[in-house]
């Protein structure tokens, strides 16, 4: 039997989800005031955050199984900020703290500055639906 090769692993899905979450950030500096909208964007790009921190597990398992331990600790320190930043702003957005979505929001505008988001791009809409996959209801 043959080997199952998986077009999209992790470092795709980061990449996607980079990619989203810099167009959600656009989209929320254009909103003027708290509606349903802003909240769906704000907990889109916490929720995106920490599935990009989850994201850093299952690429540095294949290095720690060959031994590269100190590649792998690097990976993850690099990618840390997504985990804090997006326990920062979901705590933030369930207490309905603007001020605080907002400084997180430049926060990690700045870590994604480099991020490449095309005029025509094919990510669509993901945030939509955001705020009641956070809350549950």
């Amino acid at each position: 039997m043959s080997r199952v090769i998986n077009p999209d692993g992790a470092g795709k899905e980061r990449t996607r989800l980079c990619k989203s979450v810099v167009l959600a950030l656009r989209e929320l500096m254009r909103q003027t005031d708290a509606n349903q909208t802003s909240k769906d964007l704000a907990a889109y790009i916490s929720l995106a955050l920490l599935e990009i921190f989850a994201t850093v597990e299952s690429s540095v398992g294949a290095w720690e199984k060959k031994g590269y331990w100190v590649k792998a600790d690097r990976f993850r320190m690099e990618w840390e900020w997504s985990d804090a930043l997006g326990k920062k702003m979901l705590q933030a957005l369930q207490v309905e703290d603007w001020a605080t979505v907002a400084l997180t929001s430049a926060k990690v505008g700045q870590k994604l500055v480099k991020v490449d988001v095309p005029v025509r791009h094919r990510l669509g809409t993901p945030w939509v639906g955001a705020w009641e996959k956070m809350t549950g209801s």
